[in-house]
């Protein structure tokens, strides 16, 4: 169970990324727009381990489907567009940048990512911070990530290899199980209301990442084990009522266990991420907290639900 120590590195150079933005929204009195800042760190993720051209175009390209997916979040939540918009939205990109990343060989595979921060901007309430702001915040963060991903990366020669393109038709089928698998988990929400619709969501994109069905399905196990387990630990931080200032410390700190365990752990990643997200949410939406722990669960076994029965309808190899 303990993570590799080639791990903590990049862990720490990730909650770097944030923990300076976060400083920063402390000391200006804005803790509740960390949100904004959390999806720019994510850039960091991309690349972890590979040497600095590659890992700055890994970055940089992961660092434009984040701030877009900010970016079209932001749009909705100020447009007020009806709810099924959102879930449109959300297949669109999720289809769309499932082809992007496969042809781009992004690690961490899929859209996942900009699929969730499209669904969690477009449900914070419009203003709270004026949308160019808001984008801005983003997309400084995710530069912040690619330079720190630059200095700390390997200084190896570049390998002079090609990567062979994915077989097309493999790509648009994996595309299709994004896009069933959301629409039903999407649906499945709004009958429950928006804020149902957005984490049903992202719970049935997250498993779709893995390279076959076994793989998908055993990944949406453990998003459903560390999914719950996240949600104790939320609770026992929420529900005594801590200062906005602690939850934005509390966001900070849980980054780096996220990434330390995410390659290799990934249930256990999820035991950490999953707080993180919570305390986020409530920083930029305050909701009562068992009611929010409560709706995020049944959301999960939803979307984890939609992504395993997808799975299985659509099995295959993404090569």
């Amino acid at each position: 169970m303990t993570p590799p120590m080639e791990d903590h590195r990049p862990a720490l150079r990730v909650a770097l990324g944030l923990a300076i933005p976060g400083i920063a929204l402390l000391a200006a009195g804005r803790p509740d727009l960390i949100i904004y800042a959390v999806f720019g760190a994510i850039t960091g993720m991309y690349g972890r381990t590979e040497t600095r051209g590659r890992r700055f175009a890994h970055q940089t390209q992961g660092a434009v489907i984040l701030v877009l997916g900010v970016a079209i979040g932001v749009a909705l939540a100020n447009s007020h567009v009806p709810p099924a918009v959102l879930v449109i939205a959300a297949v669109t990109v999720a289809s769309i940048g499932s082809v992007v990343t496969d042809y781009l060989a992004l690690k961490p595979e899929g859209p996942f990512y900009g699929v969730f921060a499209l669904g969690a901007i477009a449900t914070v309430p419009a203003g709270r911070v004026a949308p160019a702001s808001a984008i801005l915040l983003c997309a400084a963060t995710a530069l912040l990530s690619v330079l720190l991903g630059i200095l700390d990366a390997p200084r190896a020669a570049e390998p002079v290899t090609r990567l062979a393109l994915p077989n097309r038709r493999d790509v648009l089928i994996h595309a299709g199980r994004y896009a069933l698998s959301i629409t039903a988990a999407g649906t499945a929400g709004l009958a429950l209301g928006v804020d149902h619709a957005n984490w049903a969501i992202a719970a049935a994109a997250g498993p779709l990442a893995a390279a076959d069905a076994s793989g998908r399905v055993r990944r949406g196990i453990h998003r459903l084990g560390g999914t719950f387990i996240g949600l104790a630990v939320a609770a026992a931080l929420l529900v005594p009522g801590p200062s906005e200032y602690v939850l934005a410390i509390c966001v900070m700190a849980l980054l780096f266990p996220t990434e330390l365990f995410m390659a290799h752990h990934h249930a256990v990643a999820l035991g950490f991420f999953t707080p993180l997200i919570m305390l986020m949410t409530d920083l930029a939406v305050p909701t009562e907290p068992l009611v929010l722990l409560a709706d995020r669960g049944i959301d999960t076994i939803i979307g984890v639900t939609a992504a395993i029965a997808v799975s299985m309808l659509l099995p295959g190899t993404r090569e």
